[in-house]
This record gives structure tokens, sequence and C-alpha cells, in this order.
């Protein structure tokens, strides 16, 4: 019986040292497009983002890395018999750190410090009073992610985080104050997923 249950730990933890090793670099990235249309009130919302990523390991199990892509959003509802639509461009870049931790052969617990900024404008456009307005804006925050990472193979793997949480800092470039969002605790119903393409030393 000893044996037997000598023979299952080993089988479950005896490849846990499985480690990735410095050098290896990976990419992968965020592609998410939503569209909601209200049928009651005409209101309309889009949303676009797309940002690649790079990462690389500069040491066993830890990595650093960036993404910089672009965002896009819009709403358009009906007041007054006018249509007003508000639009939001951005330009993003977040470089981030990234620690691993083995669980077993291919699967590993990760924490990823990141530090997400948005650069972009406001505009907001009216019909009935052919008006507009842009107001330019910066955003910054630090957070904090922890997920899983599955390796398919030696060169694909799948990863889910876990929600985030963390701190952004939010300002219009013509106001003097800005917005502080905190954002702590877990929120296991915010559960991405992502594919990532290693290349494998």
């Amino acid at each position: 019986m000893k044996k037997l249950l000598l023979a299952s730990a080993i089988a479950l933890f005896g490849l846990s040292n499985a480690q990735i090793a410095k050098g290896t670099t990976y990419l992968s990235g965020q592609v998410n497009y939503t569209s909601t249309q209200d049928n009651n009130t005409d209101a309309k919302t889009e949303d676009f983002k797309i940002v690649p990523t790079v990462g690389y390991f500069v040491g066993t199990n830890l990595a650093v890395g960036l993404g910089v892509g672009y965002v896009n959003g819009s709403k358009t509802v009906t007041l007054l018999d006018s249509k007003v639509k508000t639009t939001t461009d951005a330009f993003v870049v977040a470089p981030f750190v990234r620690k691993y931790w083995t669980i077993g052969e291919k699967l590993y617990f990760f924490g990823q410090l990141e530090v997400p900024m948005a650069f972009g404008k406001d505009k907001v456009e009216a019909d009935a009073v052919n008006a507009s307005s842009e107001n330019k804006f910066t955003s910054i925050g630090v957070n904090v992610k922890p997920g899983l990472d599955y390796f398919l193979s030696k060169n694909w793997s799948i990863e889910a985080t876990i929600g985030e949480f963390g701190y952004n800092n939010f300002k219009y470039k013509d106001l003097d104050k800005s917005t502080d969002n905190y954002n702590f605790g877990l929120n296991l119903s915010s559960v991405t997923f992502g594919v990532k393409y290693v290349f494998a030393k």
C-alpha cells in the first residue's frame, strides 16, 4: 500500500520541477469586439480592442513584456429628437512583469504586475445642432493579475486570468482634477482566456 501511495505521489508531483527557461520568448495578445443594441431606446454601444503582447524570460520562470495596441468605443443615444454619439479612441501601452510557479509538467500558476497606460480622446457629436466637442485624456494604472497557464505542446499554451485588482488614475487634459479608481478583490466571475505562442528553446 505504501508503495502504491508513493507511486501515486510521484505521478502527481514528480514532474512539478518543470521550468520555463531563460531566453524564451512568447507572443500573445487581446482582440475583443462587442456590440449592444437597445431596441426600446435605439441606444447602441460598440467596443473594439486589439493589444498584441510580447514577453521575454529574463530568468527561469520570470518574464518581462510589453503590450501595445488600440481601443475604440462608441455609444449612440437619442435625446430630444437628436442623436448624440460619444466616441473614445486611445493608444494603449502596458509594460508588465510576470512570475511563474510550477504546478505540474505543463501547468503553471502566475502572478502578473502591469502598468497599463492609455492616451486618447473623447468626442461628442449631436446631429440636431451640428455640434461636436473633443477632450483629450490620459489614464495610468497599476494592476495585479493572477492566472493559470497550461501548455498544450512545446509551442502553444492556453492561459486564464482570474480578474485583476489595482489602481487607475484618469485625467482629462483640460480639467484640473483627475479621477482615482481602486479595484481590490478577486472577481471569480471575471475570468478571461487567451492563447500564447512560445518560441521554445
